[in-house]
């Protein structure tokens, strides 16, 4: 008769979570577009099989103000002053992409390894600098038409990242490393270096720079 199998019992070490800020100067503009309102209801109607509306007119400016990622919320008809001295930020989950990709370029770990082993805290964080500035730019939309394009632009930014990291896994130095990667050669926003694009660039700050401010 077979021995029955021993029974083994796994030891996971305990987590050593540790968080840490990591400042961040823009190296590139960083542009933004968030969803706006309408594009949202468009995309909701066309899933709810709703007939299409006729386009609106174009309004630049408004445009130009739903890109941006209010902190505050939006106001329903922004000013310049609002914009002059709104609080905007920029979704986490993109500096988080941008470490994570720039692993293929490190060697020794995986990108579901990383993924799992540090987290920027809250959903947005704050971009630090002068307010926005708006851009045209010429783009191509569906079946290569033509289109004009406002968007909002930091020329000069920054950001402060607070970071919790699985110390067991992933030292201070390696996780500013890999940011320090992804600002280089990803970036985030729109035409960013990942997207062939040169705009979003950032490093983490070093010792004696200052950070930009309003």
């Amino acid at each position: 008769m077979a021995a029955a199998p021993k029974s083994t019992a796994v030891e996971l070490p305990p987590l050593n979570l540790q968080t840490l800020d990591i400042p961040i100067i823009g190296d590139s503009g960083l542009i933004c577009h968030a969803w706006s309102k309408k594009a949202r209801q468009q995309m909701l109607d066309k899933q709810m099989k709703k007939a299409a509306q006729g386009k609106a007119a174009k309004d630049p400016w408004m445009n130009f103000c739903e890109t941006l990622y209010w902190l505050d919320g939006m106001p329903e008809k922004p000013t310049e002053d609002d914009v002059m001295n709104g609080r905007f930020g920029f979704p986490t989950v993109a500096f988080k992409s941008a470490a994570i990709t720039a692993v293929t370029s490190t060697g020794g770990m995986t990108k579901v390894m990383a993924r799992q082993c540090f987290h920027i805290l809250g959903e947005y964080v704050e971009i630090l600098g002068p307010p926005p500035s708006m851009r045209e730019d010429m783009v191509r939309i569906a079946m290569g038409t033509a289109d004009i394009r406002h968007r909002a632009e930091f020329e000069t930014w920054g950001a402060i990242l607070r970071v919790q990291h699985n110390a067991n896994v992933l030292s201070a130095e390696q996780v500013i490393s890999l940011f320090e990667a992804g600002g280089f050669g990803v970036g985030i926003g729109d035409w960013r270096p990942e997207k062939d694009g040169v705009s979003g660039r950032f490093h983490v700050a070093r010792d004696g720079e200052v950070m930009p401010c309003r």
